[in-house]
């Protein structure tokens, strides 16, 4: 199944999901800035450039530096800015220093490996591409006086305390003796660095926790479980549930997740972090799962995992991400649950 191309953005819903990012309080207030972002060919990393990009398209000159392991994958995802004046594509590890590069005004390390089979895969890369992008990305905000916005997860807080929501205050409770610590700690060292930089050497950085995001810019070897239904509703089969789906967890629309980003960017404090949630799409993954079901007239199925597969997913039973302090900054979510799963499935498809 073919990645998201420049076809697939050309969809209306997906047209009128940039409109919506490019309405955030006082979004000008980016024009004419630089944004170094690794990870760049992600499924937030597209979307926000895609946005960024929008808003150059309504008179903003707003110069971007993408990042990204291969040139090939990039052109595929982002090729129609590569001829933009706008857009700099560079072929990068995000491990290695970024220090070469030109000046910015915004850097986000978005590069991570974020999905339960790489985890299980690729323990030590995972952690390496964490906290050594997000070190090279403060060393470059440092050099030259950028703000970094460090996207962190709901991961950071492990498994729920009884029926309670996640608040920034919490400080987890997670389990070292598996291969998916690697995420969850290095993302939770990550934040550590970022506040250490802070306070030793006056980095300016703003962090958000993202719930699980989902959206039409996702990568097809993504194998979360949200990945594999929308995978499986778009080739018209069975939606397979690998557990009884009675997991409760915040999940947020492609778009809605950055535009938040792009709210606290704009307005959130230094050195705090924001939870980006919206309760709309509070719900259980066999309610996702039936979702998705709906939309290609099918049925959800059950179906025991591998063992590489089951060592990779989370055993957090319940995760949601109280999102209060983000709405103090004035922001408030779009879309519904139901609303984004066929806006995923319909521009896709296209």
């Amino acid at each position: 199944m073919a990645e998201v191309t420049s076809l697939h953005k050309q969809h209306p819903l997906y047209q009128e999901d940039l409109e919506r990012i490019s309405q955030v309080r006082d979004i000008n207030r980016l024009d004419g800035k630089t944004f170094l972002i690794t990870g760049a060919t992600g499924l937030i990393g597209v979307c926000l450039i895609d946005a960024l990009m929008h808003l150059n398209q309504k008179g903003a000159n707003i110069s971007i530096y993408a990042l990204g392991r291969s040139r090939e994958k990039a052109a595929l995802r982002l090729g129609e800015y590569f001829e933009d004046s706008h857009f700099h594509f560079v072929e990068h590890e995000a491990s290695e220093s970024l220090l070469d590069l030109p000046q910015a005004d915004v850097i986000i390390p978005l590069a991570s490996n974020t999905h339960p089979l790489a985890y299980s895969k690729y323990p030590i890369e995972t952690i390496n591409i964490n906290v050594k992008g997000a070190e090279q990305a403060l060393e470059k905000a440092l050099a030259c006086g950028a703000m970094v916005l460090y996207p962190s997860t709901v991961e950071v807080y492990g498994n729920a305390r009884g029926e309670d929501d996640f608040t920034e205050d919490y400080t987890g409770k997670l389990n070292l003796a598996n291969a998916r610590a690697c995420y969850t700690e290095s993302k939770r060292l990550s934040e550590a660095l970022c506040q250490s930089y802070i306070a030793e050497r006056g980095a300016k950085v703003k962090i958000v926790r993202l719930s699980r995001v989902f959206g039409p810019t996702m990568l097809m070897s993504d194998s979360k479980a949200s990945s594999q239904f929308i995978q499986k509703a778009l080739a018209g089969e069975d939606i397979v549930l690998k557990s009884k789906g009675e997991q409760l967890f915040s999940y947020t629309y492609m778009a809605d997740a950055v535009g938040a980003m792009l709210h606290v960017l704009l307005h959130g404090e230094e050195g705090v972090a924001y939870n980006i949630s919206n309760e709309m799409c509070n719900v259980r993954l066999k309610d996702f799962a039936q979702l998705c079901a709906e939309w290609a007239n099918k049925q959800v199925v059950f179906e025991l995992p591998s063992e590489t597969e089951q060592k990779g997913f989370s055993i957090a039973m319940r995760a949601i991400l109280d999102n209060t302090r983000l709405k103090a900054l004035d922001w408030q979510p779009q879309y519904t649950m139901k609303d984004a799963v066929c806006r995923t499935l319909s521009i896709l498809k296209s």
